[in-house]
């Protein structure tokens, strides 16, 4: 049976990426996530952050199963995460000759700088491919319904008018972006209207009774990452609830 295929397109389509190819090539030659961060000059969470992200919009793991410990143990790519470096290094030579090819045109003729600005960065770390599945009035505004890649549902408010530019239909590819501040993490939630509330599975968080960063997977092959007031009642591999509001969503178009 042949392995799964990377997403390359929804991974790679856009130069948003920032550090992350950086890190996955880093991680390839170091063989550590730890010793990738500091060649690359993030922090070990970050650089776990950028293989989270990478894996979540290539639909495949990208990192085969760690070795070593907590304080970062071995790592290797998996054969998609070798075949994703492959293509982002074809994209990006591609690119390059593409723009040395528009800049001979000279500045007045050339499209460099409006091409250049359609690419931007975020500091949104929770970016979840899915595609929209309902559109419904709420408030004056609307209320999108947006199924994950591994089928768990979640809902964001948009303005009529961003609807209307995005050209929103459903059964559209989408990503969904929410700051990771923006989520909070507890043994358990109520159903809260307004907001998304779902179940997952912590992966890495605080030492115990300390509040901070918990990265926790949703369904399978998806991870986000929240914040907690305490780690009481939550540890690795225990079941949590990660909750966030509908209007902190925000929808984009892979490109």
């Amino acid at each position: 049976m042949n392995p799964p295929r990377p997403l390359y397109e929804a991974a790679l389509s856009e130069e948003t990426t920032d550090k992350r190819i950086e890190i996955l090539e880093s991680i390839r030659q170091f063989g550590s996530i730890s010793q990738a961060a500091r060649q690359v000059g993030v922090s070990y969470k970050a650089a776990w952050q950028a293989v989270d992200t990478l894996s979540n919009l290539a639909g495949v793991p990208l990192l085969d199963k760690l070795v070593g410990g907590a304080g970062g143990g071995g790592a290797r790519l998996s054969l998609a995460g070798e075949h994703l470096l492959l293509a982002a290094h074809s994209m990006q030579k591609a690119r390059s000759e593409a723009f040395k090819k528009m800049e001979s045109f000279g500045n007045e003729q050339s499209p460099m700088s409006a091409l250049k600005g359609l690419h931007i960065r975020t500091s949104m770390r929770n970016q979840l491919p899915c595609d929209l599945f309902s559109l419904s009035a709420k408030h004056g505004a609307l209320r999108a319904g947006l199924r994950l890649s591994n089928g768990v549902r979640i809902f964001g408010l948009i303005t009529k008018e961003s609807a209307q530019l995005l050209g929103l239909k459903k059964g559209m590819g989408l990503l969904a972006l929410f700051k990771a501040t923006a989520v909070r993490v507890a043994p358990a939630f109520a159903k809260t209207q307004g907001f998304n509330v779902l179940l997952a599975s912590i992966v890495r968080a605080p030492a115990k009774g300390l509040a901070g960063e918990v990265s926790l997977s949703i369904g399978q092959e998806l991870n986000v990452v929240g914040f907690c007031a305490s780690t009481k009642g939550l540890s690795i591999g225990s079941k949590a609830m990660v909750m966030f509001e509908e209007s902190s969503l925000v929808i984009a178009l892979p490109q």
